[in-house]
């Protein structure tokens, strides 16, 4: 949850407490008044997720490699929100193209689905260019951030990736989740 958020929600919570301190009293010498049930609605659909979100139309190789996300996860023994989390990253790393060496373009030694590093302990080039070895490595990591599960998907995969950019993954939240709902069964 990014700071600012956080911020105002404790905020919101201090004046709704503070409120609840000064009422509670001068309600409670107040005359009852004849109250009456109130219908609540129910959202039954997840929330969405916060900040805008973007959306790619995908091609044949990134949907293949959105099942080989699925597939490492499921295999990992991990939850669909592991997979929603790895595909989100993969989409702002790579787009879900598995990439190569970029030459000028590439940053510092990057590589495959995740923009994972040799040099920085991530595997060999054949290993990081791999969706099934990048996705458990990726994993792997996830599974070191203690409460990755209940964390902000941005916060998780930041948390992994160490990115210049970490709340960048928040955007293909929606996307992610609806490739997985799409896919996790298939």
């Amino acid at each position: 949850m990014n700071t600012i958020f956080r911020k105002s929600m404790l905020s919101v919570a201090g004046l709704a407490f503070a409120g609840g301190v000064v009422a509670g009293p001068i309600a409670a010498h107040a005359n009852p008044v004849d109250a009456k049930p109130v219908a609540v609605a129910v959202q039954s659909a997840a929330p969405k997720p916060p900040g805008d979100q973007s959306h790619i139309t995908l091609n044949d190789e990134q949907t293949a490699n959105v099942k080989a996300i699925i597939a490492a996860t499921k295999k990992a023994g991990l939850p669909e929100r592991a997979a929603v989390i790895s595909i989100a990253t993969s989409l702002q790393e790579s787009k879900l193209e598995n990439l190569g060496h970029l030459g000028d373009k590439n940053d510092h030694d990057s590589l495959g689905l995740f923009q994972q590093r040799p040099t920085s302990g991530w595997g060999t080039p054949e290993q990081i260019t791999d969706p099934a070895y990048s996705t458990t490595a990726f994993l792997k990591g996830l599974q070191q951030v203690d409460g990755w599960q209940d964390m902000a998907l941005t916060d998780a995969a930041q948390t992994v990736q160490v990115s210049a950019y970490p709340d960048a993954y928040a955007q293909w939240e929606q996307q992610a989740t609806d490739l997985v709902g799409q896919y996790w069964n298939s």
